[in-house]
């Protein structure tokens, strides 16, 4: 799934071709849009907000979530995008390019004077540009809320946006976090801290690295490496299946050594 710094990019790119720019013609494809026309609409920014890309126009914002598998891609017109034609849910197209999304599970047209209150659930946006203190503490606050696992409660949107499963696995690696620690047990200001410093760093890289090293399969500590290495201590990384809140089922990855397990509260001192 798309995490926080590859929407910011996504919108950064898709800013670059729209803003400032007026839609020629809109073809939407899901039903509940087929009849909508924007043509005419004066684009003014692209923005993401966690993992949630806001086009903002004069009087309707298009706003769409990735999902698992949402792309969007920019294109001069009149050619091909590089995904199925069943796949695609939209194409906008300018003077200058068509911009196609697809396999976008959340597509939807919001009034442009109340598009941020669709939003208004997210917890702190750890890309937001105007960051501060006090976005730091109420993201915590919010963290220790869930009453959750800490590979639950990273994943939670309402508690801190932009995370995902591959952020979720690294954060829990570097602090020396066992993903099953309850919340409660968390140093969560520092993770906080840390969440903020990896997503900025992360947001204008093609590739995104935790480790500092760019080369492929040594990008990440733990995700995507079950039954490898740890690249700190040798031991073999473990793989396993945390539920959600959702229900669903996500892989996560930790080091046995790195980040042992919690101990049960009795145990604690």
């Amino acid at each position: 799934m798309p995490e926080g710094d590859t929407i910011y990019r996504a919108a950064v790119n898709l800013g670059a071709a729209m803003a400032g720019r007026d839609l020629v013609r809109s073809d939407f494809r899901v039903p509940s849009l087929a009849t909508a026309d924007l043509a005419g609409e004066h684009i003014d920014e692209v923005r993401a907000v966690g993992k949630h890309l806001l086009m903002r126009g004069e009087r309707w914002t298009i706003h769409s979530h990735a999902g698992m598998d949402g792309l969007w891609h920019v294109l001069a017109p009149g050619s091909r995008a590089p995904v199925p034609a069943h796949t695609i849910r939209v194409v906008l197209t300018t003077d200058q390019h068509e911009i196609v999304g697809s396999s976008l599970p959340v597509l939807e047209l919001l009034p442009r004077e109340r598009d941020l209150e669709t939003l208004a659930y997210l917890g702190p946006d750890l890309l937001d540009p105007d960051w501060d203190d006090a976005k730091a503490a109420e993201a915590a606050r919010r963290l220790r809320a869930t009453d959750a696992p800490v590979g639950v409660a990273l994943l939670d949107q309402h508690a801190i946006a932009g995370l995902g499963n591959v952020y979720r696995g690294e954060l829990c690696f570097l602090r020396g976090i066992h993903p099953v620690t309850p919340i409660a047990q968390v140093d969560v200001e520092p993770l906080v801290a840390l969440a903020r410093r990896l997503m900025v760093a992360n947001r204008d890289r093609t590739e995104r690295t935790f480790t500092g090293d760019a080369r492929r399969g040594r990008r990440t500590w733990v995700y995507g490496r079950g039954g490898q290495p740890c690249l700190r201590c040798g031991t073999r990384i473990r793989d396993a299946q945390l539920g959600l809140e959702d229900g669903m089922l996500r892989q996560v990855q930790w080091c046995p050594r790195c980040q042992p397990e919690p101990r049960p509260i009795g145990e604690l001192p």
